[in-house]
């Protein structure tokens, strides 16, 4: 009827162009509806082809879950046959993709992802981020096919954005699943299971604390409290879950986890199983254990069933995993609620997370990548000949296929993975799916509140099938065990040890580190390997302190750090230049001392504070003290304009010489601007005193002041480095050296026209009543020094780091009236800087310490010139270069005695002594009135002695102090 009136109206109105489309709109339209009435009507020929093949599927399901024993032979069978063919393809290259993301390549984590892969026959690529890596780039055409990717902390968003994890080839693996990443790392957390309105009435085991009053519960029924044991558990217990499926869900659990009981303050690391069965008995402890995978499985379900996004570019990996991390608490039940859920590793609890936590996590994560990936070498395992029917080609149902296994692809690999975990577990236990085929009353719920294709048909008979080769397996190792007593708890003891006789189990068989760790981290050369034992490495000038910690290989073998009773885990001073560790890994199973089985050696160098040469413009700047430290909290720190400086290289330095050797200075250096002291030429750096200048002696003058004199030192180590310098000095050489603890005496100083002796003091290795008191000391020294002559050709200096105090003034006074010497000269070596660094085994200042010593200080000087002697302010000197110490414990050495090849010219003897208004790094009149660190070759005739010097002692800070003992000494000579 509709086409005679568009015939009339064609006539009427329309060209012909016209009707042709109407006439092409209505037969579009009449096929349209044709089709829709098709679709509502009969089923489709595609529709039976597919519920035919559903019902297949289900058949074989059936069959396959009544002959589990069947199934595991047909996947073992598989499995050999998939892993020869992997064995036969030549020169196959498997690669691995490590995103290092915040670490860097040097990182104990990343060396151990790239020796374990390697060992697994991986081709280990680092990139820091997946933009960066070749083989994830979408645009190189496909010549690049990874097989693992690790996603390390940094880089996961990285990874996310890179990675279409949807498009992922079924070998494909990634250290992340982004449906759980999204479930537990949002703002709400596991809040978001209690406001999730689907899973109103689910009773889920989350601590309701773990959300707070700002978000409103939706169907949080109370946890009960059951089996209520006495005196009942009351603890917090931190476990590790490995995720390796999703769907369907599959996890395991780590044997290791962290406890801490109400009696403990911190955490601490455990094996699961041994706690729970000493804390609750042998029944109690696996219904704990039981409630424990209970929980976390509960919450896993749903959190993979609540955050499942159909359509997402993340929403299927089938070989991806996760590790999880996951606080329980027990409140006197056995029945535990989750507290805190994390998709990484965490180690928070523990004292000492960063060393601890650093390689309790480095072992989880080596047991989980050997529990993952199989191994590209080796021995396929042997044909069972009970097997030989599958082998040839049993099938199930009818079906093809390999080996007659009716099964997708993915669900064959998920099998096999499977299959090959329950094998092995190691130290991992499995959590999800349960033993037991049947379903908690949650699952149901789950399921019915969830309806999807995985949960529902095929997918919910493959979750069976997991369920059902898991009891087969359960029932396995129980069967085994109750005919074996003997034999040990299937993945909880990979790490205790060879299962060698009880009297050889403590024996350090394997002497050898696993690993060194550092904080700061440090870049060995060459990079660590348990076979080398000697190391480099080098770090900033800022860099004063290192912490050290060792980790065997072997558990019976002992680490002690220098020497045989040495501690095993040390904070180290760093000084600059070079400076030695010793690692010890010892067997001490016999009753006698520990014996060394292998030594490893740590040559670290500190680099000297970064300098900028001085080439045109600068101003000088001064500093008093460092704002590192700051000793005298009403003065400014850091570097500051010289007072009254007009201009640079203006002349305005003092012109009269200092009358004393505690007068206050600064350290005075070159710079581009004093606002940045990396614009100063630290070569140049010098100490200034205030108004004067400590005149400077050439070789001709000091060999004559120190004629027929006698100087006596008493003090520790650092009274020992200034008597050195004099020394060397003097002498022109420095032919004899020793870190000496006790006496010296020296008559060849000057051509046997200068005396020189030593008592160290104080003796503090003694126990304190065996130790000779600071009298005693004294009068040996004064024993073994005489002849004496009562007059200043005689000298005494005393002092040393931070023992002297004012007592010790007023007995060296009565001392020396006793003996005869009260006219001699002495001069007071004030306290110096050191012990400020946290370092194990010795005491260590505070700030508040540190500025009392300053105090203490002042009262040495005051009191030394009340009794008429002379002061050299060490401590001033120090202060403000505090972190220039050189190798030692204290960190109080500005001294190191090197020695020399006989060719060599001891630097001080090049060194540029800045004398009476001269400039630092200029050679011409200047600010600089004191002493500079550096060498230039203008003074170097002034010592052109003899070149066979051995020894030299080399240290800034402390050839500034003693060049102005030696003026103090001389002063007579230098018109003072």
């Amino acid at each position: 009827m509709f086409l005679p009136r568009l015939w009339t109206l064609r006539r009427r109105y329309c060209s012909g162009r016209l009707l042709l489309l109407g006439f092409a709109v209505c037969l579009f339209y009449q096929t349209l509806m044709v089709a829709r009435s098709r679709f509502k009507g009969d089923p489709p020929a595609a529709d039976e082809r597919n519920k035919s093949t559903m019902t297949e599927a289900l058949e074989v399901f059936d069959e396959l879950l009544k002959d589990p024993e069947r199934l595991i032979s047909t996947l073992e069978a598989l499995e050999r046959d998939r892993y020869g063919s992997i064995q036969n393809q030549a020169g196959r290259v498997t690669q691995a993709v490590v995103l290092t993301g915040q670490h860097v390549a040097a990182d104990t984590e990343v060396q151990l992802f790239q020796r374990i892969l390697e060992q697994r026959g991986y081709e280990v690529s680092l990139s820091r981020y997946a933009e960066t890596n070749t083989a994830l780039r979408h645009d190189n055409g496909g010549s690049v096919e990874w097989s693992l990717l690790v996603c390390l902390r940094g880089s996961e968003k990285s990874c996310l954005r890179r990675v279409s994890f949807s498009h992922l080839q079924p070998h494909q693996r990634v250290n992340m699943i982004p449906g759980l990443v999204g479930a537990f790392s949002d703002v709400d957390g596991l809040c978001r299971f209690q406001t999730d309105s689907r899973l109103s009435g689910l009773a889920l085991h989350i601590n309701p604390s773990a959300c707070g009053s700002a978000h409103t519960k939706l169907g949080n029924p109370a946890i009960p409290t059951l089996h209520l044991v006495s005196p009942g558990l009351v603890a917090t217990v931190t476990v590790y879950v490995l995720v390796t499926s999703v769907t369907p869900l599959t996890t395991f659990l780590h044997h290791t986890g962290l406890v801490r009981t109400s009696e403990d303050t911190d955490s601490r690391t455990t094996q699961l199983k041994p706690f729970l069965l000493q804390q609750l008995g042998p029944v109690a402890s696996h219904e704990a254990l039981d409630h424990v995978k209970e929980v976390i499985g509960q919450v896993l379900r749903a959190a993979a069933l609540t955050n499942e996004e159909p359509n997402s570019r993340h929403s299927w990996c089938l070989l991806c995993f996760q590790l999880m991390t996951f606080t329980l608490q027990f409140s006197g039940s056995l029945l535990p609620v989750i507290v805190k859920a994390e998709t990484d590793l965490h180690f928070d609890g523990l004292r000492d997370p960063g060393f601890d936590g650093q390689i309790t996590k480095e072992f989880i994560l080596e047991d989980a990548l050997l529990f993952l990936l199989p191994a590209h070498s080796g021995q396929a395992r042997r044909k069972s000949p009970s097997h030989t029917e599958t082998d040839d080609g049993q099938r199930f149902g009818g079906c093809g296929g390999p080996y007659g296994l009716c099964l997708p692809e993915h669900q064959t690999l998920l099998l096999l993975q499977f299959l090959r975990q329950l094998r092995t577990p190691g130290p991992f236990e499995l959590l999800y799916p349960a033993a037991s085929p049947e379903r908690s009353p949650i699952q149901d719920f789950l399921f019915r509140s969830f309806p999807r294709a995985e949960e529902s048909g095929s997918g919910r008979h493959f979750s069976a099938l997991l369920d059902r080769i898991c009891s087969h397996y359960t029932e396995q190792r129980n069967q085994t065990y109750r005919t074996n007593k003997a034999e040990t708890q299937t993945g909880w003891d990979q790490h205790s040890g060879s299962q060698d006789l009880p009297g050889d189990r403590e024996r350090c068989v394997d002497p050898h580190l696993r690993q060194l760790y550092t904080d700061l981290p440090l870049t060995l050369s060459p990079p660590f390997s348990p076979w080398v034992k000697d190391y480099r490495a080098e770090v900033p000038f800022d860099v004063v302190t290192l912490r050290l910690r060792p980790e065997p290989i072997s558990p019976a073998c002992h680490i002690h750090l220098d020497e045989h009773r040495g501690p095993r885990t040390a904070n180290y001073p760093v000084g600059l230049g070079n400076s030695i560790i010793n690692i010890l890994v010892t067997d001490e199973s016999a009753a006698t001392e520990p014996v060394v089985m292998t030594i490893y050696t740590l040559h670290m160098y500190r680099e000297s504070r970064p300098s900028l040469p001085m080439f045109g413009e600068h101003v000088m700047c001064g500093f008093v003290q460092d704002c590192g430290l700051v000793v005298q909290p009403d003065q400014p720190c850091g570097l500051e304009p010289l007072p009254g400086q007009l201009s640079p290289g203006e002349p305005h330095s003092p012109k009269r010489p200092c009358t004393s050797g505690d007068v206050p200075g600064r350290w005075v250096v070159p710079c581009l601007s004093c606002a940045d002291n990396r614009t100063c030429d630290w070569r140049e750096v010098a100490w200034q005193p205030e108004g004067c200048y400590h005149p400077l002696l050439d070789l001709p003058q000091l060999q004559d002041c120190m004629m027929y004199r006698k100087v006596m030192f008493i003090g520790d180590s650092t009274n020992r480095g200034m008597m050195y310098f004099l020394m060397e000095r003097v002498n022109s050489s420095l032919e004899d050296w020793g870190k000496a603890h006790d006496s010296l005496v020296y008559r060849n100083i000057n051509q046997g026209h200068t005396h020189v002796s030593y008592s160290y003091y104080p003796q503090f290795w003694l126990e304190q009543s065996h130790r000779p008191t600071f009298q005693r000391a004294l009068e040996q020294l004064i024993l073994r020094s005489r002849p004496l002559e009562n007059s200043r050709q005689t000298v005494l200096v005393a002092g040393g780091v931070q023992w002297l105090n004012t007592n010790h003034l007023r007995i060296m006074r009565e001392v020396l009236a006793r003996e005869g010497l009260q006219d001699i000269m002495v001069v007071v070596k004030s306290l110096g800087m050191g012990f400020h660094l946290p370092v194990d085994g010795i005491r260590s200042l505070s700030l508040r310490g540190v500025q009392e010593l300053y105090r203490e200080n002042s009262n040495i000087i005051t009191a030394a010139k009340h009794h008429g002697y002379e002061v050299i302010d060490t401590f001033s000197v120090t202060m403000g270069r505090y972190k220039e110490f050189l190798q030692g414990q204290c960190a109080c050495h500005f001294h190191e005695v090197e020695k020399l090849p006989f060719s060599k010219v001891p630097l001080h003897r090049k060194m540029k002594l800045l004398r009476h208004g001269e400039e630092p790094g200029t050679g011409t009149s200047g600010t600089g009135t004191g002493y500079s660190d550096q060498p230039t070759l203008q003074h170097q005739n002034q010592w052109s002695g003899s070149n066979s010097s051995t020894y030299h002692v080399r240290g800034a800070v402390n050839q500034v102090y003693s060049q102005i003992l030696l003026s103090r000494l001389c002063v007579r000579d230098t018109g003072n």
